[in-house]
């Protein structure tokens, strides 16, 4: 993938997309055969070596009441995205990320990150949430 806009064409006839902007796309992931559903942005990130890079994220949860040392072990034990807090509307979340430089991405990877962010950041929110499927 060269550009932000290859990466849009791939997904958007792939997935629902809900939210659209000139460097963001929100995926929409259907799970559990439509009982959960899971928003995954990408976004466009400028490198410090001006390099392009891809953001995968979703958000997991409020961080008001969570144990910020259970989400370190999380990091450390995962092989795939890591942990970092991000605000909605203000509030300060919890989010499970992946950066990829374009030129190392495929649509493949992509499907695969949307994935397999979407699927675990689903399985971490509904930890954090009591069952919840709040995003």
């Amino acid at each position: 993938m060269l550009n932000f806009e290859q990466i849009r064409s791939h997904v958007q006839g792939k997935y629902k997309i809900t939210a659209r902007d000139p460097y963001l796309v929100c995926v929409e992931l259907s799970l559990e055969k439509g009982t959960r559903h899971q928003s995954i942005y990408l976004a466009e990130l400028d490198g410090d070596d001006g390099r392009k890079f891809l953001r995968v994220n979703t958000a997991l949860a409020p961080m008001t009441g969570l144990d910020a040392k259970r989400t370190l072990a999380f990091n450390w034990q995962s092989r795939v995205g890591y942990m970092a807090v991000g605000e909605l509307d203000g509030v300060p979340y919890l989010q499970l990320c992946e950066n990829r430089p374009y030129d190392t991405l495929t649509g493949s990877e992509i499907d695969r990150l949307i994935l397999e962010i979407g699927g675990m950041g689903d399985n971490l929110e509904r930890e954090l949430s009591a069952g919840g499927d709040l995003l």
